[in-house]
């Protein structure tokens, strides 16, 4: 029974070497000083105003962070719709339920300043 999941497992393994190799080669091929010319952006051939890397407020990583996660819960409705029918009043009620929390998830960022813009 187990051996079903071998597939499973041989991926995972290979994708964490892969990912280890190209960390390690990284690591190993990778530039390893720094000097202010390799720290300047690219502007177009331009003198750069200001520092090259900046920070960035975390409020742009909350409304990304934000917009995924509202992104990724509305692809459920795609198989929800396709099978609408046969799931009758329950599936209704489910959804229901489903777009209350959403809407709640919603309106508590809505209202903490999660998707002001300023």
């Amino acid at each position: 029974m187990l051996i079903e999941y071998a597939a499973i497992a041989a991926f995972i393994l290979i994708t964490v070497l892969v990912g280890f190799i190209a960390i390690g080669l990284g690591m190993l091929f990778g530039p390893k000083k720094t000097s202010e010319t390799k720290s300047m952006p690219y502007e177009s051939g331009m003198n750069p105003i200001g520092p090259g890397t900046r920070r960035m407020p975390v409020r742009f990583y909350i409304i990304a962070v934000l917009f995924i996660l509202f992104d990724i819960e509305t692809v459920f409705f795609l198989p929800w719709a396709i099978v609408f029918r046969q799931l009758g009043l329950f599936g209704l009620i489910e959804m229901l339920i489903f777009i209350v929390i959403l809407l709640v998830g919603y309106f508590y960022a809505w209202k903490k300043g999660a998707l002001e813009w300023d």
